[in-house]
């Protein structure tokens, strides 16, 4: 295969470069009739958006936080408008929540999309508050189970979201980012001054998906034990193993925790710290994420933003990572722009084709440490046909100089190519310059019209539902274009989940080939251009164990016990709990079309006397016990 890396180099661009209007941005949020801007309080954090298809009917849909706002969720009409339908929707009890970023997955295989809301504090009272869990009824309305699916107890100062089936059950699990982990209360503004002296770093969490039922906080269990000040963590497969891996982006990593790259040693349940070996344990304000394999070499790169100077790493074969920000151009120390010079403050990042030319081009999210307000324009680097990235976000329509903070890209109109969403915050002071725009997140249509291209969407039979975290490859020719279903990423923030490739002057693409989450692997060939297509997971397993197996923990338990079991091959099965007297307390689960991989958490909620119990799985051939002592 042909290497072909972008070396981004700053140009300063003038006259003499000219780009065809046709492959400029529009800005359309008003007439597209989104009419949002996050509104921050204390913080300069927030906020985010997630993109998904929550009627499924084939056009793409928006949940925008609102921070001190009313949260805004947002239906795709079908003809380039959008409706707010957040009344009645069931998202009341976001009105007295500081609310901060999302992401939307199936959680419980049913064939719709669900949505996690991430907070930070009661608006009145500051008092830190559950992130929120909706389950999709599937007629347009949302039931609030947080605390049905145990979420309710985990408080803390959250940021970003991300799903990704860590244990490949066809469950999608949650990673959350915790910033601080008690309330601001006694601080009147958020700085690194004051954040840094007034609270401790927060502890993460690691929710595990039981059955599409309950999330069990599982930190301890895979080996998980920093604390930072974490903005956004992606789950991703950086060492092409087919699991996906952990990465978090930590703020004040100079002072606290710096960025973390967690394996996962799948089908051990286990991560392991990499960060050192990996030469990604850099200490700086880390934002949040772009990914994207910019030299085609078969590896996921990432970008990292941060104040100053972003962070560009390339991927050496899933072994190490190597910073070429400074080298190539992209971690620029100062924004040079014909109105401003200063520096870049940047948060959100999303690499996409958007001139379908192949090469992955990248956006990025600028905004001031509100409330210092001034102009902070975003940056656009091009992937050109000459393998040179520039810097043209002026000449594209996108160098907007609000307070940005999280971005997604997805199809909105469905012509084919990627639009983009940009989220602005209001000014918490006014702006004593005067040269500040009003607040308003930003929906720029893309008006590309060169170049083939093809749509991608997954349908998970054993994976997860959406293929989230699975990977998508295809052939051109010498170059090879991958991409991995978004589980959440750029900065508190959810791209749409349905993979989308350039392909210049392809008209057909030789090979599909999508790498399912937990080791399977289907290829499809000859698939023409300029069409959406769904490839459904075909249903022969792919999973292979000795035994039959049953793990109880604690082996000595009082409120509540984990239960964990691998199956030699699918088939029904129930587990129970006895007393040592062989009598049933209660049966914990049965399943008739399992996965073979799973977790159930038994809350005891009933006056269970001490003493030996003995946990049963039984299948049609075979029956194994654990015994574990409750306290």
């Amino acid at each position: 295969m042909k290497n072909i890396s972008c070396l981004f180099v700053f140009l300063f661009i003038g006259l003499s470069f000219s780009l065809n209007a046709q492959r400029k941005f529009t800005e359309v949020s008003e007439a597209a009739g989104i009419n949002h801007a996050f509104r921050i309080d204390l913080s300069n954090f927030g906020g985010g958006a997630v993109v998904f298809d929550y009627d499924n009917d084939g056009y793409e849909d928006l949940y925008l936080p609102g921070g001190n706002e009313k949260d805004q969720f947002y239906r795709n009409n079908g003809d380039g408008t959008f409706t707010n339908i957040f009344e009645g929707a069931g998202f009341d009890r976001t009105l007295s929540i500081h609310t901060q970023g999302a992401a939307a997955a199936d959680i419980d295989r049913d064939g719709d999309k669900d949505l996690i809301i991430t907070t930070l504090y009661f608006q009145e009272g500051r008092q830190l508050t559950p992130n929120l869990l909706y389950l999709n009824n599937g007629d347009g309305t949302f039931s609030d189970v947080t605390r049905q699916y145990g979420l309710e107890e985990y408080i803390s100062n959250s940021q970003g979201a991300t799903f990704g089936d860590i244990n490949a059950d066809g469950f999608p699990d949650l990673y959350i980012a915790n910033y601080i982990g008690s309330p601001p209360n006694g601080v009147s503004v958020f700085n690194e001054q004051t954040i840094t002296e007034n609270f401790l770093s927060a502890t993460d969490y690691l929710f595990i998906n039981a059955g599409g039922s309950y999330f069990i906080e599982a930190s301890d269990l895979y080996g998980i034990d920093h604390n930072g000040f974490g903005f956004q963590g992606i789950l991703s497969d950086w060492d092409n193993d087919q699991d996906v891996d952990i990465m978090i982006a930590n703020d004040f990593g100079y002072k606290a925790e710096p960025n973390i790259a967690l394996r996962n040693d799948f089908p051990e349940r286990s991560l392991t710290y990499r960060t050192g070996e990996l030469q990604l344990n850099y200490g700086m304000n880390a934002m949040g994420f772009g990914k994207g394999d910019y030299n085609y070499d078969g590896f996921m790169d990432y970008y990292v933003t941060n104040i100053h100077a972003s962070l560009f790493v390339q991927n050496n074969g899933g072994n190490s990572f190597s910073d070429l920000g400074a080298d190539l151009g992209i971690a620029q120390a100062r924004i040079q722009n014909p109105n401003y010079s200063g520096v870049p403050v940047s948060w959100g990042a999303n690499f996409f084709d958007y001139d379908h030319d192949t090469d992955l081009d990248l956006f990025v999210n600028n905004g001031a440490l509100n409330p210092d307000v001034r102009p902070n324009p975003n940056f656009f680097f091009e992937c050109s046909d000459y393998a040179i990235y520039r810097e043209v976000a002026n000449l594209l329509g996108v160098d907007d100089v609000r307070i940005g903070r999280g971005s997604v890209t997805f199809d909105y109109d469905n012509d084919g190519d990627l639009d983009l969403l940009v989220v602005n915050q209001y000014p918490r002071d006014e702006d004593p310059t005067g040269s500040m725009p009003p607040a308003r997140t930003l929906l720029y249509r893309n008006n590309n019209t060169r170049g083939n291209w093809l749509k991608v969407k997954l349908e998970g039979v054993k994976a997860e539902k959406d293929g989230i975290g699975s990977r998508i490859e295809i052939q051109l020719d010498d170059r090879l274009l991958i991409r991995d279903i978004d589980g959440g990423s750029s900065h508190l923030s959810q791209n749409s989940t349905i993979a989308h490739f350039g392909l210049g002057q392809h008209e057909t693409v030789r090979s599909v080939k999508v790498r399912w989450t937990g080791g399977k692997t289907q290829e499809i060939t000859n698939v023409a251009a300029n069409q959406q297509i769904t490839i459904r997971e075909t249903e022969e397993s792919i999973f292979s164990f000795d035994q039959n197996d049953l793990k109880v923990y604690p082996s000595s338990f009082n409120d509540y016990v984990l239960i964990e079991y691998e199956l030699e091959k699918e088939e029904p099965f129930d587990i129970s709990v006895y007393d040592v007297q062989g009598r049933l307390i209660e049966t914990l689960s049965q399943q008739n079309n399992p996965a073979k991989t799973g977790f159930w958490q038994w809350n005891i909620e009933r006056d269970l006397a001490q003493g030996v119990y003995i946990f049963q799985l039984r299948t049609k051939n075979s029956v194994i016990a654990k015994r574990a002592l409750k306290l």
